[in-house]
């Protein structure tokens, strides 16, 4: 992640080799983690990790965490989903991440993706017969609250990657305005136009410049 000629960041998505039970069904270990480094590390040091249980065969997160390094700010979370009941069960532990402080379960409207399983939902989805301006619609749990998340399709680019020459989707996520991006649609993903569907850059328009962030490798792909 570069916010003009300055290195602030680096981030790591992993999808573990072998799949873990929960309810005695297979679920993908995905990890998103996040951590500053170089000159930004003078604001504030963060180290976080996000991570999903994702049901093999429905794509729906069973257990969602996250363990959050912020400067002095540090959050360390679970969250249970009964997919089934449409019912989530937040726990939220201490510092250390040891000691259970609170337990707080929770209606769903429906069935419900976090943020990391949301993402990998969208990797999964058949994008090929996709047409300019449609929209996909992920409806997100996400500290405490339900999230309707709209990803409106701008089209297709080729671009220069550290992986090569890749032809891509591009996509705008619909956010609410706020003080810190600058525009409508403030934020582009693009993600290769082949099985993988690798997220190869992101793109954030800010009040004053813009931060990127652009794929540095890729490894043990399904499809080749």
């Amino acid at each position: 992640m570069t916010y003009g000629w300055l290195d602030l960041a680096e981030a790591k998505l992993k999808v573990d080799r072998k799949a873990v039970l929960e309810g005695n069904k297979a679920h993908y270990k995905i990890d998103a983690f996040g951590n500053t480094k170089g000159a930004a590390t003078l604001f504030g040091r963060v180290n976080d990790n996000w991570g999903t249980h994702l049901d093999t065969n429905s794509l729906l997160p069973s257990l969602s965490y996250r363990y959050i390094e912020e400067g002095k700010y540090r959050k360390n979370e679970k969250v249970y989903f009964d997919q089934i009941n449409k019912k989530a069960k937040v726990e939220l532990y201490d510092r250390e991440n040891k000691a259970l402080k609170e337990v707080k379960e929770y209606k769903l409207p429906d069935q419900v993706q976090d943020l990391v399983s949301g993402f990998y939902l969208l990797r999964a989805m058949d994008l090929t017969n996709l047409r300019k301006g449609q929209q996909i619609l992920i409806t997100g749990f996400f500290d405490k609250e339900i999230y309707n998340l709209k990803l409106i399709f701008e089209g297709t680019e080729k671009l220069e990657t550290s992986l090569g020459t890749k032809e891509t989707y591009v996509f705008s996520p619909q956010l609410p305005k706020n003080k810190l991006f600058r525009g409508d649609f403030p934020v582009k993903v693009w993600v290769t136009k082949d099985q993988n569907k690798i997220p190869v850059k992101i793109k954030a328009n800010l009040f004053i410049g813009s931060l990127n962030s652009d794929i540095a490798s890729a490894n043990g792909l399904r499809n080749n």
